[in-house]
């Protein structure tokens, strides 16, 4: 079966995750780290997405991009397949390089996007790496040097309450928490009560590693099925009693099973923002979908 394109809209929000082909090493030195970053480099001025952070692990990447007009797979395509050829014709092989299907999570910016790069920028030092957070090969020190050149510190870092030297200070100090220390903080540290935000989501980052395994679209389809009505029913205008349930208790398992927000699930089944609001604090629903789910057939439920 054809694997279906991934969600694009303008301005969407990704964590890529690129690994080596059976987990193996895709960075041998420190050139080929460069050599991706040039890659992107390039491919980030002919595309126009936005690189808010990365981190070049020896076998994996992490890469968080909000996209423009041009679509993530189009992005990564080129970026992948450039550094494959050039890795191939260097070590005189053919083949893979990196897994053929990249992870990329789709997030919520603003409630997610600081709590992110923290997340990435903390990934050598939960790997044990002797640099810690001042690893040469993640976009840490790129804020550390306020350079909006390459890497897109500009709206991370206004995200922090104060001047540009005050949300400085506020970052590093935020680079310093972990997940038992975020409550800690105090809120006049951000805007927009970004601590529970961020709270939030370094809560749930592993739930959020784990729901990107079940595609949407997957969801419908076996919902479909298991109702007896046809795919492009779901994004109908309807009072249709069979139909209106199975939007609904499509919004439940997407929510449960991905990462995507009620407005991305709005888009998906032509719903409002309210109507998926809704159906999720539907209890009775709920319970329904607790009893049908191992009937629905959904991979890994």
């Amino acid at each position: 079966m054809a694997r279906k394109p991934r969600v694009h809209y303008e301005g969407a929000l990704y964590h890529v995750i690129c690994r080596g082909n059976n987990r193996a090493y895709v960075f041998d030195n420190n050139e080929s780290k460069k050599n991706y970053l040039e890659i992107i480099e390039h491919y980030k001025k002919k595309y126009g997405f936005k690189l808010y952070c990365y981190c070049l692990m020896d076998n994996h990447v992490h890469l968080l991009m909000e996209v423009s007009k041009e679509p993530l797979s189009k992005i990564m395509k080129g970026i992948q397949q450039v550094y494959t050829q050039r890795y191939n014709k260097q070590h005189k092989r053919s083949g893979h390089v990196f897994e053929q299907r990249y992870k990329a999570i789709l997030c919520d910016k603003d409630q997610y996007l600081l709590g992110l790069i923290n997340y990435i920028h903390m990934n050598p030092v939960r790997a044990g790496m002797v640099e810690g957070i001042d690893y040469v090969w993640s976009s840490h020190r790129v804020y550390l040097k306020n350079d909006n050149s390459f890497v897109d510190v500009d709206f991370p870092l206004s995200l922090f309450e104060g001047t540009r030297t005050q949300q400085l200070d506020r970052y590093i100090n935020f680079m310093k928490f972990e997940e038992d220390d975020i409550g800690k903080m105090k809120a006049n540290e951000f805007s927009d009560d970004m601590v529970d935000l961020i709270k939030e989501k370094l809560n749930t980052e592993n739930e959020d590693e784990r729901k990107i395994e079940v595609d949407p679209k997957e969801i419908m389809y076996k919902v479909c099925l298991h109702y007896g009505i046809e795919e492009n029913s779901l994004i109908e205008k309807t009072r249709k009693e069979q139909i209106v349930l199975a939007k609904r208790v499509s919004v439940h398992l997407i929510k449960k099973y991905s990462c995507y927000t009620n407005k991305d699930i709005g888009r998906m089944l032509n719903m409002s923002a309210t109507a998926v609001s809704f159906a999720l604090n539907d209890e009775s629903l709920r319970e329904k979908i607790r009893n049908e789910i191992g009937h629905i057939g959904i991979s890994g439920a």
